[in-house]
């Protein structure tokens, strides 16, 4: 298993291959339909000044709630649509479930960015974290962007580099 600390660099990422077991520790953020496209939208000014910084960050496709967090599905419009400005943004590694597009399998290699999966098993995700807090939309409740500290979040590579575990060609 592979140990990764955000913020993360490009070198950081470059090192990973589809199927690599990763263990992600420290800070993540967690949003899902109702902030990612938001926060994708906004300019590198504007994330400064709302204090939310994505260089080598990780964003955990999650709701947060007194339930606990598991992944939601990545191929919603929503959250793919965001993948592409996210990464561009400095955001190395997307955590989440499902198949993700041609498209964004080759955005994802473009901008030096990942995509990992985890299984839904939110008591597991849960354990993990010592923190959390709302970092922005609070209006959106447990869709808000929280900033989750994590002992460590497990995730295996599902496209990395222009190949998607769904389709080694890269074809999605």
């Amino acid at each position: 298993m592979i140990e990764l600390h955000p913020p993360l660099t490009r070198e950081d990422v470059s090192q990973l291959r589809v199927g690599d077991r990763i263990l992600i520790v420290g800070d993540v953020l967690a949003g899902r339909d109702a902030v990612l496209p938001r926060l994708s939208r906004m300019t590198p000014g504007a994330l400064a000044a709302s204090g939310i910084c994505l260089e080598g960050a990780v964003i955990f496709h999650t709701a947060v709630s007194g339930a606990g967090i598991g992944p939601t599905s990545s191929n919603k419009v929503e959250i793919e649509g965001s993948i592409p400005a996210l990464s561009r943004l400095g955001v190395r590694i997307h955590v989440g479930k499902g198949a993700l597009s041609t498209a964004t399998v080759q955005a994802l290699a473009g901008s030096g960015s990942v995509y990992a999966v985890t299984p839904p098993v939110s008591a597991l995700q849960t354990s993990a974290l010592s923190a959390r807090k709302v970092l922005a939309f609070a209006e959106e409740g447990m869709e808000a962007l929280y900033l989750l500290t994590t002992s460590g979040l497990q995730a295996v590579v599902a496209i990395a580099h222009g190949e998607s575990i769904w389709a080694r060609d890269g074809s999605g």
